[in-house]
């Protein structure tokens, strides 16, 4: 299997009966400023490089971003606070992410915990659990990684989970850095929500540094 025949049988998936229902409704209901719009409402596979070093991990699509639009991180407030970092990290080839572009990513994959847009953003340990066997499935499609960042404390545990390793002996918080076998390494960020972004609670300078580190330790 490759990363495509991989976004195949994901996108099928119907495993979690309320998140199906609930990414359909908004794809029905929509937003009003996109009421034009034909709404993804699916599972959304991950996107960037297949020879990937670096994967940043999140926790799931949101309701009217990539639920709308498909892509990770596209159409909403975290990809407009993160694609302009990746741009000046020199890891992208555009600092916007718009659905159907042309937008290349350089040594970066971008992905999440859960694949379908949770009810107020809050997937439940068992539509987590669902979704860890894709999760298995992807990370093991993208075997060049040498570092994942983590973008907030869900996505941190799913990653903890996947690789195995104790939540107690691997604490959320910004900027932490854990040792993975094989020389890879694990990262941990403030997730680029709006409302960490627009609180100040995570700021542009916070996350380039994350960002710069990730691509130093990727050999980026």
């Amino acid at each position: 299997m490759d990363l495509e025949a991989f976004a195949r049988e994901l996108i099928a998936c119907r495993r979690c009966p309320r998140l199906v229902a609930y990414r359909e409704e908004v794809g029905r209901t929509k937003r009003r400023v996109y009421r034009d719009w034909d709404y993804w409402a699916k599972p959304v596979p991950g996107f960037g490089d297949p020879g990937a070093r670096l994967v940043l991990f999140g926790l799931a699509p949101g309701a009217h971003g990539s639920n709308r639009t498909g892509r990770p991180f596209t159409g909403d407030a975290s990809g407009a606070f993160l694609y302009p970092l990746l741009h000046e990290a020199g890891l992208s080839s555009k600092p916007e992410s718009l659905p159907g572009d042309d937008l290349r990513l350089f040594g970066v994959y971008l992905t999440a915990a859960v694949r379908c847009a949770p009810p107020k953003n809050k997937p439940t340990p068992e539509e987590l659990r669902a979704c860890a066997r894709w999760t298995a499935v992807e990370l093991g499609l993208l075997p060049e990684v040498r570092v994942y960042v983590a973008l907030g404390r869900i996505a941190l545990e799913a990653l903890l989970a996947h690789f195995g390793l104790r939540k107690s002996a691997h604490p959320f918080r910004h900027g932490a850095h854990y040792p993975l076998p094989g020389g890879r390494h694990l990262l941990a960020s403030y997730h680029v929500s709006r409302q960490n972004t627009q609180t100040g609670r995570l700021t542009r300078e916070m996350f380039l540094e994350v960002l710069k580190e990730a691509k130093r330790l990727a050999g980026l």
